[in-house]
């Protein structure tokens, strides 16, 4: 095993960078239903009910593993919690439920050598099992963090020989926002941190030849969690390991948002071939995150299934400026103060088969017209080009909605104000009219190997707009960066991926793949630091929800802030509050502060940790009672919670950072 693992991976942190291969991983047993190796990936989901209350917890399990749920985490906050597991086991196998239990423990290793006993799996989370958070600095020598490593093995080696003996599965799981003084004050708020504060774990492990083990990366932000699931791969095979994944985006929050943040971060590592099991954390019933979750590993099963069909791409040397593990925007040219260089990504929606008789088609692209007063109202998530191909509308545009038009039909406008012409590469190598603003010419990763693109007269009014015809294309658009960035090409690039489903697939499933795929593809690529623009090609689904999905997709990616953000936890038996209930109440009062983030959670173990990204956080610490944050910073404790919303708002306002709603 430690042979094959050692070798260099062709793509540092995974077995290719231009064609889809599995990272094979460890077979590990959990219970009859193993993970890792050539296992499919695996689904699985966290109860919400109270652990104590045994026949709910049966109840809710029973549903999940019905929607097709394979794991099943219960969370276990001390010892009678963890007793209660063997009843909850005992009642779901009277039921006929034989699916694997996972025992989730923070602070409390009693608790998890018990349940260690008992359930098929624990996760321990590295930064609070053996450590407190105070959020301290500390400055350590390098002798004292030896006898801080000493430390945490005497008290996590237990549960290490207890797991052994009773064939008990483990993951060791890393959250960002909770991460131990110790990792914090030696390696920062950072990916490395997050890897090493597992690899402290995975060592002592290792050396106690204990392999039964399961790691996860998780973040709120999909960006920071993608580079540590690519940093913990490269150091685990530097080490010889090749330890299962487990992969989520944690609190990614409830409906679109969260789909599209846990897509984004989740898909962007299955393209990578990454990945043994998922867990898609969303505000809502556990039943509701499985078809998600299911959607993102069938979309990789049939790619393991089939023959791939991208296109053959060469290796090549990747771009000097380039790292999978820091964000580094592309540096392209900034054209006419609107696209490329420090602009945020712009969004394209192709209207060209809608009625353009009527002004109200644009209400879907975030245009409203008012004919009193003969304007339009632009919301937070308006579009930037509407492709319109040969049709011409019969109302006028807003002055700042860009129209595209097919080079044919753009040459017989009379008036060209705020149009500009697609091309394509033939087409625009032998214009003899271009226009004098904007020209955007559709290419393929393929043409930049050919002659035609040798031939074309670059200046700074041109665009790419980057296609492909492939099912699984990512790899092959992001090889078109990278042979741009070797060639020293900054021509802003547009991203346009096309989605169509068969037409006896149901209209929800239309609409769940697209978004999922579209934020996987997009979204890959958002965050390696390409593209300067979105197009989603999806006549199947509406215009309203490709709008939306873009828009979300550049939220989730940090690239373009549209809304407001929700870092709410999916709930579990800790939760001191109706998650689903209170998240929709804050929505309803603060969704129009755009940029704003704000963290939701249900009890002290999600709080300042888990929400660190957040700029407001509302946390549930007793029944009733609620501890209101600035950022990571205690401001109120112990709050009614018929009262800590307004107390929210007043210190947002406090912070000028508050808006009234407009009517």
């Amino acid at each position: 095993m430690e042979a094959e693992v050692s070798k260099a991976l062709k793509g540092d942190y995974c077995n290719s960078i231009t064609q889809y291969s599995r990272f094979k991983t460890r077979e590990v047993p959990i219970g009859a239903i193993p993970m890792g190796g050539e296992q499919p990936i695996r689904i699985q989901s966290m109860t919400t009910a109270f652990t104590m209350d045994t026949e709910a917890s049966i109840e809710q399990s029973i549903r999940m593993i019905d929607a097709g749920c394979e794991y099943v985490r219960i969370t276990a906050p001390s010892m009678k919690e963890a007793q209660n597991l063997a009843e909850i086991k005992k009642g779901l196998e009277a039921r006929g439920y034989h699916a694997p239990l996972v025992a989730d423990i923070h602070f409390t290793p009693n608790a998890a050598e018990l349940a260690a006993k008992i359930v098929e799996k624990v996760r321990v989370n590295p930064g609070n099992y053996a450590d407190k958070k105070k959020f301290e600095e500390i400055n350590y020598t390098p002798e004292a963090y030896e006898v801080e490593l000493a430390r945490i093995k005497k008290k996590f080696a237990p549960l290490v020989e207890i797991c052994k003996a009773h064939g008990t599965a483990m993951r060791i799981g890393t959250n960002h926002g909770s991460l131990s003084d110790r990792i914090m004050s030696w390696y920062g708020d950072t990916p490395k941190g997050m890897v090493e504060s597992a690899m402290e774990f995975i060592r002592i492990c290792h050396g106690m030849d204990y392999h039964e083990l399961v790691i996860s990366m998780k973040s709120s932000n999909p960006q920071v969690m993608v580079q540590a699931y690519r940093l913990l791969v490269k150091t685990m095979v530097a080490e010889g390991m090749n330890y299962p994944l487990h992969l989520g985006v944690t609190e990614a929050g409830d409906g679109e948002d969260g789909r599209i943040k846990s897509a984004v971060g989740i898909g962007t590592l299955l393209e990578d071939g990454l990945g043994d099991t998922i867990r898609v954390s969303l505000t809502e019933e556990p039943e509701y995150e499985i078809p998600v979750a299911q959607a993102l590993a069938q979309r990789y099963e049939k790619r393991t299934q089939v023959v791939e069909e991208n296109i053959e791409i060469p290796d090549f040397d990747l771009p000097a400026d380039y790292s999978p593990y820091a964000y580094n925007k592309r540096a392209s040219a900034e054209l006419n103060t609107f696209i490329g260089g420090h602009q945020v990504p712009r969004v394209i929606l192709d209207l060209s088969n809608q009625n353009l008789k009527d002004a109200n088609i644009l209400v879907a692209a975030g245009y409203i017209y008012s004919p009193i007063l003969d304007k339009y109202n632009m919301g937070d998530q308006s579009i930037d080009f509407a492709y319109l191909g040969d049709q011409l509308p019969s109302f006028n545009f807003p002055g700042n909605l860009k129209q595209l038009y097919n080079h044919a039909t753009w040459v017989t406008l009379l008036n060209r104000t705020n149009c500009h012409p697609l091309f394509t590469l033939k087409a625009y190598i032998g214009a003899s009219q271009r226009d004098a603003h904007l020209n955007l010419v559709c290419v393929s990763n393929a043409d930049l190997d050919g002659d035609d693109f040798k031939a074309i007269p670059f200046d700074n009014t041109l665009v790419f707009v980057l296609e492909t015809d492939a099912e699984y294309g990512m790899m092959d658009q992001r090889a078109f960066f990278f042979k741009l960035m070797n060639a020293g090409i900054d021509t802003p690039v547009i991203i346009k991926r096309s989605y169509h489903f068969e037409d006896s697939t149901a209209q929800d499933q239309k609409e769940l793949k697209a978004q999922l795929y579209a934020a996987t593809d997009l979204g890959a690529l958002l965050l390696d630091g390409f593209g300067d623009g979105v197009w989603i090609d999806a006549p199947q689904v509406s215009t309203k929800f490709r709008v939306s999905t873009s828009f979300g997709i550049l939220q989730a990616t940090r690239s373009r802030i549209s809304k407001t953000e929700y870092i709410s936890c999916p709930s579990c038996g800790r939760t001191l509050f109706d998650l689903q209930e209170t998240t929709q109440m804050i929505r309803s009062r603060t969704d129009h502060l755009k940029g704003i983030k704000i963290g939701i959670m249900g009890c002290i173990v999600n709080g300042p940790g888990e929400m660190a990204d957040a700029d407001y956080g509302y946390v549930g610490t007793g029944p009733g009672k609620i501890t209101l944050y600035r950022g990571k910073e205690v401001v109120k404790k112990n709050v009614s919670s018929d009262h800590a919303l307004n107390e929210m708002i007043d210190i947002m306002k406090e912070d000028g950072n508050w808006v009234e709603k407009e009517n």
